[in-house]
């Protein structure tokens, strides 16, 4: 029994007025003062002449008693005999009969009413219990979606920055193409490709384009749909996937954030997630019984590669791991060229210093940063997006919106100080990165900043480069001990980065007086079970000795700088002045102020 959704709202609402209907009619059944009289007791009454008045409709009459007192009564009949014993008991000639009239049908109506709230109660429950029976067995059907073949398609054409990762997976795109040349040879394809990389970096957007390059079914669902509150709800919906996948082959399946259901089992500590194992073992289950037979192809991605059961990482499940890294500079121009395809550009736009100062910058974080310049270009009504709204969208993104928060003039000349030790300190250390700008304008949590920007990729850092960078981290403090006598509290994060480096550098690539002795002092484990049960790998004394070399390497660091920047205190007021002045100094005025900046005599020089 299906009914439209058009024709319960009707009934809903018929239901609704044949309750009102009723509820009123009861109120005011209740409110009627009349006196009920019974046929025996209005006939006495009447036969002793005290009726004054009486009105009959059908079988109802109505009237006054000689006391004045309304009655209503029902009579057998109103045939000949019983009107003239009325008309000849009633004195007062007050008499009327009538036929009764089509309001029968509300009398009729009334007293159906309570039939036809229950049957449409019934019907209502019916169709809950219907709704609910289909629900209930659609509840472990897997909620996959599929890639829509009117939907614009992605392909290789449309990813950048990650050429090795392309060049990898264009072996599974010729598979999907071509699977029995490979089949003819005896090969077996993977089964399962990981994508792993940082958030934004496009492993979504990969396996999109490999699903758009093979022309095949796209299969997409996200870890965490597979986990319900419901026992074995998760693996009912791993083997309905599977089973939508063999039906429509060759085919892909992407899992994304693979993590969410295939996190390491036994790790917690007492009670455990027993529905999410469950879940996995059914993955794992299907993985390794997938047929060969038939052309699919399991694609995850995740960021958290560390935290996967090392049972899917084995081969035959996930047989492949591709690593999907942060571009390059010709990677990130790249991606710069395909986000702004769209975008009006101006004349003066140069998209290859764009990606040379965008190191460290995911796909996702381009986008967005060609995104914000056309707003802003936008929002400064212009027609075209010019280079400096590239410049501005870049500050945002890393450092937040600009505000207007530093009015004090004594805050702002503290924080002219420390700025310009961190800039001097860089213009004067070998080996320290760029410095391209110097601000006092307020971003984001920021009071100042200043800017360095590497002259080239770095893969493998070395001592002397670290030791660069712990003091251009220290600069800003100790500006502000020389030239106002003492300290705030803008170091703060400075020195919680110095730290981390130094403690690094002693207790991780052995650059300190511990040797080649190396810890993981500063890892923290995902899973608290397996931290517990490890254990610290090193005693108290040797934790104090990392202590006391970390403090050694920070002490040592402060010093020089304090003695650079004494001996550039000129430098010091000019560069302030001139902050206090324009607010920003940019790369040319600071040549102009500093003179040119010292370069290193070789990257495997001896830190300063």
């Amino acid at each position: 029994m299906f009914v439209s959704k058009h024709l319960r709202s009707v009934l809903l609402i018929i239901a609704v007025f044949v309750l009102v209907f009723v509820v009123v009619s009861h109120l005011v059944a209740t409110q009627d003062t009349n006196v009920h009289l019974d046929y025996g007791a209005f006939y006495q009454r009447l036969e002793h002449g005290q009726v004054q008045s009486f009105h009959a409709v059908g079988t109802q009459a109505s009237g006054t008693l000689a006391n004045g007192t309304k009655y209503v009564v029902s009579i057998p009949n109103t045939d000949s005999a019983f009107v003239q014993e009325v008309m000849r008991h009633v004195k007062s000639g007050a008499v009327g009969f009538e036929q009764p009239s089509n309001t029968g049908i509300f009398t009729l109506l009334e007293g159906l009413a309570p039939i036809l709230l229950m049957a449409l109660l019934f019907l209502f429950l019916f169709r809950q219990a219907q709704s609910g029976g289909s629900q209930a067995l659609s509840f472990g059907r897997s909620r996959a979606k599929m890639l829509s073949e009117n939907r614009p398609k992605v392909t290789f054409a449309d990813v950048a920055g990650v050429d090795e990762a392309k060049q990898e997976l264009s072996e599974i795109v010729d598979f999907l193409k071509y699977p029995k040349k490979y089949q003819a040879l005896g090969a077996r394809i993977p089964k399962g490709v990981l994508l792993l990389g940082p958030p934004g970096s496009g492993k979504t957007l990969l396996a999109r384009a490999i699903a758009g390059e093979a022309g095949v079914p796209f299969l997409s669902i996200s870890g965490s749909d597979f986990v319900e509150m419901f026992v074995g709800v998760g693996a009912s919906r791993v083997r309905d996937l599977f089973n939508q996948a063999k039906e429509i082959a060759p085919a892909i399946i992407f899992i994304d954030e693979l993590d969410a259901v295939g996190r390491r089992r036994g790790a917690g500590i007492g009670s455990v997630n027993d529905e999410r194992e469950q879940t996995l073992n059914q993955l794992l289950g299907e993985l390794d019984g997938f047929d060969s037979r038939y052309d699919v192809i399991i694609l995850a991605a995740t960021n958290r590669p560390d935290v996967l059961d090392p049972a899917l990482l084995r081969p035959g499940r996930f047989d492949r791991q591709v690593t999907v890294d942060l571009p390059d500079r010709p990677g990130r121009e790249g991606i710069l060229r395909i986000h702004t395809r769209h975008v009006k550009l101006g004349p003066d736009i140069d998209l290859a210093a764009v990606a040379a100062a965008t190191i460290g910058l995911s796909g996702a974080d381009l986008a967005n940063l060609c995104n914000e310049a056309a707003l802003i270009a936008a929002r400064n009504d212009r027609t075209t997006v010019a280079q400096t709204d590239f410049w501005e969208a870049h500050d945002k993104i890393r450092l937040g919106a600009t505000h207007t928060r530093l009015v004090n003039p004594g805050e702002r000349k503290v924080v002219a100080y420390h700025e310009s030790g961190h800039a001097i300190t860089a213009w004067l250390t070998p080996g320290a990165d760029a410095v391209q700008k110097v601000t006092i304008v307020p971003r984001g949590r920021a009071l100042g900043m200043t800017e360095q920007i590497p002259g080239e990729e770095r893969h493998n850092a070395s001592r002397s480069y670290l030791a660069a960078r712990i003091a251009v981290m220290l600069g800003g403090r100790t500006a502000e001990e020389l030239a106002l006598g003492e300290v705030s509290t803008g170091a703060e994060n400075d020195l919680v980065e110095a730290t981390a480096l130094a403690r690094r550098m002693v207790t991780r690539w052995g650059m300190g007086e511990l040797g080649l002795l190396a810890f993981r002092t500063d890892e923290q484990q995902p899973f608290l079970g397996y931290e517990m049960a490890q254990g610290r790998e090193y005693s108290e004394a040797t934790a104090a000795r990392i202590d006391r070399d970390v403090e050694r390497l920070l002490g040592e660091s402060h010093e020089r700088v304090r003695s650079l920047l004494a001996a550039a205190r000129d430098r010091i007021d000019a560069l302030v002045e001139a902050l206090l002045r324009e607010e920003t100094v940019d790369a040319a005025e600071l040549k102009r102020i500093l003179g040119p900046p010292v370069l290193p005599k070789s990257e495997t020089a001896a830190p300063a």
